[in-house]
């Protein structure tokens, strides 16, 4: 839904309606739409609905550190529990600040409710203090916006609101509300009485005769992948429970993009791993050779497609997706189908079982025998150090200790974060959070605050780089403050890891500005918020050191000392398709990977 700027004419109240100002609306809608816990920071813009919410017991407010981490943490508490994350933030900078916050939740299609305060109504466009264009800054990065200047208007925008949200392709909704219009007193409408102002109307339901004529061509294929995003997650549960169905009925392979990891259970044998740039090696060779590929609530991005000419070149494409300006954007696909990604895979099984489809076994276990061969080469092997830890190792030992705990992961963005992907194993969905679209750095610590928030007793681990988690340092105070147990396990390497990488690659080995000498004391920096230091440093430590981390009822920051000259493998560099992929053994003299078409900046 394009975003604007509402202004219709209000609603004649019924009467004996409840009279309440501005800011009561805001609260009490909040609580009409079943919101228990919103991330903010105050300011003079919005200080109306901070005085209404110390009056009302039912919503926590988490009072951040800066308003980005309002943003990502919104991101974390929706991201694993399917709700919706509310943000609560003051004029001018305030916006400003959580803007990284709300692009990210758009790029990775995260329904969220932003609510910036505005200067009064008379004083917009006057510069005055705090004052900025928060609709025409966030008109872009948003799903939809409302700038509200009566406050007749602001019960039907508040619960428009969430349904823009969380219905369809998910995304984050602002709400700017000038601050004349906090203290000012209408009749408040709830969710069933308000009569919405637009005809957005997301199509769920998909085509029919698109959805039996994909069934045919699935029943037909003799080297068939399923190829699915974080769409397949947004769905809900019961969309990952499908998708297992429709793959034990297919005999389909199954790859995710690192959006969608979970949405399929890393334990079956059906699953191949992430594709994309650092995917596994038989994940992208499937993706290659396929001669038939179903694109389950996936888009395409690059990271995932590679050189766009030699994609999959031999398969023929169905693209299932409920945003229909998706479908065919990058990639042509021969049968398009907009709807929800549950409601589709639901109506799919339902056809192939009542035409009695059945997948050509023969033409499978050649296609698996092939897959198998592609097991083999094992592309996530590295080769391991008795002295230093590597950060593959570091992860590996991670996902092994925390087994048969109920384990929450976030991530900041970088190598790390790739490592995470290929090293941690996810049977469930909803229970990875990681900035995909936008690749934000800082995600990760803001992230896992709002994630054990939604899940106290749980184990939620922010796995981060010694830069990226430095971005978002201050919510560490957070954790502390509201005692929640996060646990920061940074693989510290003393440099931009990924920039350092590509460096090496592509720019003669010259490192500008990316390597981090003056690193902190990561240890004393968690004892100085009060939360817990830890350090390993050599392999035959980091066990101990590790369930000495998961004990803590504290916020930990782990400082795990890893190898510094380790390369995120593997790779498909930049000019190259899936099937030229370079695996570590095969590193030898980096440089001469590069070839003209891979000079292209990534």
């Amino acid at each position: 839904m394009t975003a604007h700027t509402t202004t219709i004419e209000a609603q004649t109240p019924a009467e004996g309606s409840i009279i309440l100002s501005g800011a009561e609306m805001v609260v009490r809608a909040l609580v009409d739409q079943g919101v228990e816990v919103l991330f903010g920071y105050p300011g003079g813009a919005v200080l109306p609905i901070y005085d209404a919410l110390f009056a009302e017991p039912r919503l926590t407010h988490v009072l951040v550190r800066h308003e980005q981490g309002a943003t990502h943490a919104a991101e974390g508490y929706a991201r694993s529990t399917g709700k919706c994350g509310v943000v609560l933030v003051t004029s001018g900078p305030g916006a400003t600040n959580a803007v990284t916050g709300i692009v990210d939740a758009l790029m990775d299609s995260i329904p969220l409710v932003v609510i910036t305060g505005q200067v009064a109504t008379h004083l917009i466009g006057t510069d005055a203090f705090q004052e900025c264009d928060t609709i025409g800054i966030t008109r872009p990065c948003t799903k939809h916006n409302y700038l509200v200047k009566d406050v007749a208007d602001l019960p039907r925008i508040l619960h428009e609101a969430f349904h823009i949200a969380t219905s369809g392709r998910p995304g984050p909704v602002v709400i700017d509300i000038p601050k004349d219009v906090q203290f000012a007193k209408g009749a408040y409408l709830g969710p069933a009485e308000v009569k919405h102002s637009h005809n957005y109307a997301p199509r769920t339901k998909g085509d029919p005769g698109r959805i039996a004529e994909a069934v045919a061509m699935i029943a037909k294929a003799r080297r068939p992948i399923l190829y699915t995003g974080g769409g397949v997650i947004n769905a809900g549960p019961e969309a990952s429970k499908l998708l297992r169905e429709l793959a034990a009925l297919t005999g389909a392979p199954v790859t995710s993009t690192l959006m969608g990891l979970g949405a399929f259970p890393a334990s079956d044998p059906q699953w191949l791993g992430m594709l994309g740039m650092h995917g596994s090696y038989e994940a992208n060779n499937a993706m290659h050779d396929c001669d038939l590929m179903v694109a389950i609530g996936a888009r395409f991005d690059d990271r995932v497609t590679g050189r766009l000419d030699a994609f999959s070149p031999g398969s023929r494409k169905i693209h299932i997706d409920i945003d229909a300006s998706s479908i065919g954007k990058n990639v042509r696909a021969d049968i398009g189908i907009v709807g929800d990604a549950g409601s589709i895979m639901a109506d799919m099984i339902d056809v192939w079982k009542q035409r009695g489809y059945a997948a050509d076994k023969p033409a499978l276990a050649d296609w698996w025998k092939q897959i198998d061969v592609w097991r083999a080469r094992n592309g996530f092997g590295y080769t391991p150090d008795a002295k230093l830890i590597k950060p593959q190792y570091a992860i590996q030992r991670l996902y092994e200790l925390t087994r048969g705990h109920d384990v929450y992961i976030t991530t900041e963005v970088g190598q790390h974060q790739m490592w995470a992907a290929q090293f941690f194993h996810f049977d469930e969905p909803n229970r990875w959070m990681t900035s995909g679209g936008l690749g934000t750095m800082g995600y990760g610590l803001p992230a896992a605050v709002g994630v054990q928030m939604a899940h106290p007793k749980s184990l939620v681990i922010d796995i981060g780089g010694d830069a990226s988690v430095q971005m978002t340092m201050q919510e560490m105070s957070t954790a502390v403050q509201y005692g929640l147990p996060i646990k920061i396990f940074i693989l510290n390497n003393e440099w931009m890891g990924m920039v350092r990488q590509w460096q090496q690659l592509l720019h003669g080995e010259r490192y500008s500005h990316s390597y981090s000498s003056s690193l902190p004391d990561f240890v004393k920096l968690a004892e100085a918020y009060g939360g817990v230091g830890i350090r390993a440093e050599t392999p035959d430590e980091l066990d101990d050191k590790i369930r000495e981390m998961i004990a803590s009822p504290k916020p930990v920051i782990f400082d795990c000392r890893v190898t510094k000259q380790e390369n995120c493998f593997p790779m498909i560099v930049s000019g190259k398709a899936h099937n030229e992929m370079t695996l570590a053994d095969e590193a030898g003299d980096l440089g001469g990977l590069v070839s003209e078409a891979g000079k292209r900046l990534v």
